[in-house]
This record gives C-alpha cells, structure tokens and sequence, in this order.
C-alpha cells in the first residue's frame, strides 16, 4: 500500500505483502532468529534494532505487519505488540518515570494497573501516586509536583466510565513538559483517538476489542517514531513481553472486521442500555452512549462512538438476590474479560470485597448491586429477554 492515508475499514483490509507466491494473508514467521549475508549486513542491522529483523522477541515480519496496521489506525508513528495488556501498560510507564518521581491518575482506573502504579511502584522505585476524579481538569493542575513526570489516564473509566477532558488535560500537561499515558481499550481505535488529541503514549489490551474473539491475549503501545524506537530498545527488548507469531497472526485476521464489529457492537450495546435505563429494578445506567449520562456532550466531542461494556446498578444490595440475578443469566456467561463477540457479565463485588475494605469499596462510587456487562454480538432481543428474566430474582 501507499503512504495514503486510507479510511479505518480499508486500512485493515490491506497488507503490504512481501510473500513471493502472492499470498493473499501476510505469511506467519514462526521463527526465533533471522540470519544474515555477511557481517556488513548484521552490523548495520545492529545499529538499527529497532526496525531490524535479527531476533523474534524485538521485532517478527508478521507483528510488524499487524503493528504497522495498529500504528495507522491510532494515528501513531509505530506501534508496538506486546504479551499482554499490562505488558504494554507497565513498560509505558516505566518509559516515563523513574526513582522518586511522582504520578497523578484517576481513582477508578484498571486494577492490576492501580496495583502496579500505587504498590508495585511505590515498593521498588519510591515513587509517589495522586489520585483525582478525573472529570475536573482543575484537580490534574492541582495535583502536579516538582517530581511529577506522567499523568495516567482512562477514559472512560473502569466500571462507572467517566471521561477525562483529553485535550485540556494534555495542553497542562505539554505545559509541564510531563508525559501522558491512556488506557484508549474501551473505545478502541475505531472510536477515539488520543493521540490526535495531545496524548503521548496510547495502550490497549488486544486482548479486547481488536482481538475481539476471546482466543488471544496481548496489548499494544502506540506513540511516535521517537518515543516508540525509545520504548522499543530498552521496556520491550529487555522486559521481554514480546508477542508470538500465531498471536500476531490472529491480531492481523481480527483487524480486518475491527470496524464492523464496534459498530454492531455498539448498536446491540445501545439497544440492551435503553433498556436496562427504563427497568424498574435499575437504578442508574453508566454508558456514555446514553443522553441521560451527566458527560455525554464530552462524550460526543472527543468519540465518535461508544463501545459495549457498561455497567447498572439493581436497587439492591442483597447478595442473595444479586448471585440469583448473575446465576439466572444464560447468554451472558460468568467472567472477567470483555470486548469479544460474546457477552459477559462480571458483579464487581465479587473480587473487590476480597481487595478492599468497604469503605475503599464506597470511596470509588460503587455499591454491591453494581453489575457490569459486555454487550457481544448476539440478537440483542435474545440479550434483553435474558436480563428481564433474570431481573425477576430482584
């Protein structure tokens, strides 16, 4: 292909092929190490490692063709396949901060990420966490020290989905010379992109949306050339957490429906939230999609579409009654992950009562009775009878 910039849905659909048989898909190179003329072309391939081909855990043909597709969609100058989600997070951050520096971040963030932010980080190098709600600018202004070096966002949140003011919080930011990371996975590159809007640094667990079939599990990083040549010979080569071939393969075959896939995902999650938003038996819908969600002209600004994880509260709190819901269900099956073409559900408060204290519990604006759902790819007349069938346990 050219260096055209190409809409999202014909992006994907193209490859740079280089197969000499003319392959229709980009070949797997299932191979450790690639093998060189003469020392002239590995010494020069040396001082280019971070495009070279020399060895599979820094860089594989059929990554780089899935990265670069990535790299596009973002908008980004490289991408950067990795192991898993919180692979692609922790080696961000760490690009960004070192000892005794200081992070702001918002409360509601991704759990292994604010375990490894405010534990993890704070054990082995001192460095310091600030949290703020997110949805004033002010309060990242405020919250900025002599020491701070990144602001961590993700928007929209985990579990209530509340947005941050991206280009505000990133005009500050630039100000300051700190760096922005985003957690970009409940979009997804379809619907938002942060790197337009003044982010430095994008992530997403592939594991989601762009894997989007619940069979392979990676992240991604996705900056500028700069910054992702940086991150690449020195976070990615020696932390290790590079992706396998068959793993990039199946990332480039789930690239190619990425577009079509939100936005029927984003239909049936429109359709199943109106619903639940006129339940009696539900007290409040957090969807940024909804009319009725307290950011929705933010959500209109800065997205061009919603993806289908959201959360509800029942007018309950009574364990008994909320295990009755969740063991009623039948299309939506019982688990932690999300973003693949079939709907699941997860009731929060099956593991954070295990993590945190009560009072923790309430300080993140969650009850017991908060259920969240991934909206897959099913009827969504199917999905709205099954949850109305539950619904008669509460």
């Amino acid at each position: 292909m050219s260096k055209k910039k190409y809409q999202d849905q014909t992006l994907v659909n193209h490859d740079q092929i280089t197969d000499q048989y003319g392959a229709v898909v980009p070949p797997i190179y299932q191979n450790s190490l690639f093998t060189f003329k003469s020392w002239e072309e590995i010494d020069k391939a040396f001082d280019h490692k971070a495009d070279a081909y020399i060895y599979s855990r820094l860089m594989n043909p059929t990554a780089r063709v899935a990265e670069d597709k990535i790299a596009g969609l973002c908008n980004g100058g490289k991408a950067k396949l990795c192991a898993s989600g919180i692979a692609a997070i922790t080696s961000a951050v760490l690009h960004c901060v070192k000892a005794n520096d200081h992070i702001i971040t918002i409360r509601n963030i991704y759990g292994p990420t604010n375990s490894f932010l405010s534990t993890y980080l704070k054990n082995k190098l001192n460095v310091e966490l600030t949290y703020v709600d997110g949805r004033d600018v002010q309060e990242f202004e405020d919250a900025i020290q002599s020491n701070t070096t990144l602001i961590y966002l993700e928007s929209p949140a985990s579990l209530t989905f509340e947005l941050q003011d991206l280009r505000s919080i990133c005009h500050i930011a630039k100000n300051r010379k700190i760096k922005t990371v985003i957690d970009n996975t409940w979009a997804s590159p379809i619907f938002q992109k942060p790197l337009e809007m003044g982010v430095d640094i994008e992530v997403h667990s592939v594991s989601k949306y762009i894997g989007g079939h619940s069979d392979l599990v990676a992240g991604v990083i996705v900056s500028s050339e700069e910054i992702m040549n940086q991150i690449i010979t020195a976070e990615h080569e020696l932390l290790g957490a590079k992706i396998a071939p068959f793993e990039a393969w199946l990332i480039l075959r789930s690239l190619r429906t990425l577009p079509i896939r939100m936005k029927a995902l984003m239909q049936n999650a429109m359709e199943v939230a109106k619903y639940l938003e006129s339940h009696p038996k539900i007290a409040r819908v957090n969807y940024p999609g909804l009319e009725s969600f307290d950011q929705y002209k933010l959500a209109q600004k800065q997205m061009t579409g919603c993806g289908s994880l959201l959360s509800f509260e029942l007018k309950t709190d009574h364990i008994g009654s909320i295990k009755a819901f969740v063991n009623s269900l039948e299309l939506f099956s019982l688990g932690v992950s999300w973003g693949g073409h079939d709907s699941l559900v997860y009731a929060p408060v099956i593991s954070y009562l295990k993590e945190l204290s009560p009072d923790q519990f309430s300080a993140m604006g969650i009850n017991a009775g908060l259920i969240r759902i991934s909206v897959g790819l099913e009827s969504p007349k199917d999905l709205k009878e099954d949850l109305e069938k539950a619904l008669l346990n509460i």
